[in-house]
């Protein structure tokens, strides 16, 4: 029914809301893998469609507004990355120092490049990338309140999403696969749990500093081994009750941006500590040109202990960002990801550029080139991959 209910939402809304500005994309996306699979069944290519419609209206003045963002992709081998989303679904309603949002939101907490330790509120979207950036929608309720000291912020988020992950045929993926169908829950409450969280934010000259704290179901799950339907090994996800406190801070002075995210977390299996900082230094017009070329060191740390940490635990990236300040909007980041304990590699890179008024070309390249047979990257070792993606914006 979800199925075919979404695409049909999604032809017939402009119509039935009557949006004041309808917006999104269509795109093609094509990954390849060059090496051979390491698990059985996995593809070694992919080619599918998404679409990410936008549409805002408002009311009163303006100081109501609604918003909603859809997303849907198609046609990939792997059945677990054919899914639907409601990134949006928002009603913001603005009244003097305040802000109110209710519904469903994608936000993002944080200032650093290569982990987003402090970015708590929505579940990634891990059947879009292993890198993190894509985020499911979340049901929240948000006061946004604006004083000359500071900005605090207030959310209640009635609801829990799932961490998505790749299926049989997925690439990269574990030795074993999730079955979130035997998902379990610390709480009783399960997914209907009601997390909650709070933030202060302030900028004070040339220094940004936000200040967190959440507390509810952790994002990030547990796999335990279990055995499928069928008798067959899995993983399946546990979720345990969490809280955190989080700072994030970023210091502009004149070239360089120093930045650093440090986060202590509590849950009833483990406490710990985690950080990710650094810097990154622009050099503008290089050789006379439009062209500002970034420079960028971070440093990650996880105080557990192995194999309980994160797979940035004592990892040092360094990278560069190429603008090219172009009528195309032509954007380059580039970088190597180093285990200083371990000795691990891993390269990425990211470009993107326009084509006319309509149209956006994305390469990404992710490289495993060297992984310690210790290392938790050790299942990706032969999943370098290649992907291209073309969108044309409305």
């Amino acid at each position: 029914m979800k199925q075919v209910l979404i695409p049909a939402l999604l032809i017939a809304w402009p119509v039935l809301v009557g949006a004041q500005d309808f917006s999104g994309n269509f795109a093609a996306e094509a990954i390849s893998f060059p090496n051979p699979a390491r698990f059985p069944n996995q593809l070694s290519d992919d080619l599918s469609l998404s679409f990410q419609p936008r549409l805002v209206g408002d009311w009163n003045d303006g100081d109501d507004n609604w918003s909603i963002e859809l997303f849907m992709r198609a046609g990939s081998k792997d059945e677990n990355r054919n899914h639907n989303d409601i990134r949006e679904l928002l009603w913001l309603h603005l009244s003097g120092d305040n802000e109110w949002r209710v519904g469903i939101n994608t936000m993002f907490w944080g200032v650093t490049e290569t982990r987003h330790l402090v970015d708590v509120i929505n579940q990634i979207d891990l059947v879009e990338g292993i890198d993190g950036e894509d985020k499911l929608g979340q049901q929240m309720i948000h006061l946004k309140h604006y004083q000359d000291w500071g900005v605090l912020d207030f959310l209640v988020l009635p609801g829990f999403r799932e961490r998505n992950f790749p299926g049989e045929n997925g690439r990269p993926r574990f030795p074993l696969v999730v079955d979130d169908s035997q998902t379990i829950y610390a709480s009783a409450d399960g997914k209907d749990h009601v997390d909650y969280s709070f933030r202060f934010s302030q900028t004070y000259d040339e220094l940004d500093i936000g200040l967190s704290f959440f507390k509810g179901t952790n994002r990030q799950p547990e796999l335990i081994p279990g055995l499928g339907a069928t008798g067959q090994p899995v993983l399946i996800p546990l979720y345990l009750q969490m809280t955190q406190y989080s700072i994030d801070a970023q210091l502009t002075t004149e070239e360089w941006l120093w930045k650093l995210e440090m986060i202590y977390r509590d849950t009833k299996a483990r406490s710990y500590l985690a950080f990710t900082g650094g810097f990154e230094y622009t050099f503008y017009n290089i050789f006379d040109s439009d062209i500002n070329l970034g420079s960028l060191v971070e440093y990650s740390y996880d105080s557990r202990e192995a194999p309980l940490r994160d797979i940035f635990d004592r990892d040092l990236f360094i990278g560069a960002r190429l603008a090219f300040n172009d009528a195309q909007s032509s954007e380059l980041l580039a970088g190597y990801v180093v285990d200083t304990e371990k000795g691990s590699r891993t390269f990425r890179l990211e470009a993107s550029r326009r084509f006319g008024n309509s149209w956006k070309g994305t390469l990404e390249m992710q490289l495993f080139p060297y992984i310690a047979d210790d290392d938790l990257l050790i299942v990706f070792e032969d999943d370098d991959y290649l992907l291209l993606e073309l969108a044309r914006y409305f």
